[in-house]
């Protein structure tokens, strides 16, 4: 028995040493997403630029494909990701829909308007609820979204060239494939 518990101590830091060894090999940018593969929940929220315009899903259904961006003022990382995605919609016409999470109203106005609006359009989402529907972390992370509004990726994080090259294209490109065949 007291050599259990001289080697007690031993053990436990193995069993730790292992867990911290495998937590070292995670790839802190994969964050698997329940909503992967499903629709994108349920919604009526109004848009930033008209308060008595309401927007449901059956927006995505206007489109090939979509992004969905979780975006905010508050939000330092989307402030980096913003040029690019104006830069996005002006050189490829990609269409992006905003979530403006848990923001002040008339600050989000103004962001657009001083930065460019890359949007087709941005829901309020001020008590967070749609967010807390799709899951997310925190802003930016960003949505594919097929033509039927079904949720294909999810990138948290910024969306920069790299990652729309390496993440973004080839699933569009199977989404295309699927509606050609």
């Amino acid at each position: 028995m007291n050599r259990l518990k001289l080697f007690l101590p031993l053990l436990v830091f193995g069993a730790l040493a292992v867990l911290f060894w495998r937590g070292l090999s995670l790839d802190p940018e994969a964050m698997p997403s329940a909503r992967v593969a499903h629709p994108v929940p349920d919604f009526e929220l109004r848009t930033i630029r008209d308060p008595d315009e309401r927007i449901t899903p059956a927006v995505f259904r206007q489109h090939e494909y979509s992004l969905l961006n979780v975006w905010a003022t508050w939000c330092v990382a989307c402030r980096v990701e913003h040029p690019f995605f104006v830069e996005l919609v002006e050189r490829e016409g990609v269409p992006i829909y905003g979530i403006n999470y848990k923001d002040d109203v008339a600050a989000a106005q103004r962001w657009l308007e001083e930065l460019h609006d890359p949007y087709v359009l941005s829901v309020v989402d001020q008590d967070g609820r749609l967010g807390l529907d799709l899951g997310v972390f925190g802003a930016p992370e960003t949505y594919l979204i097929d033509g039927e509004g079904i949720i294909h990726h999810r990138h948290v994080g910024v969306v920069d060239q790299t990652v729309w090259e390496q993440e973004f294209l080839p699933r569009i490109a199977q989404i295309k494939a699927k509606q050609e065949g």
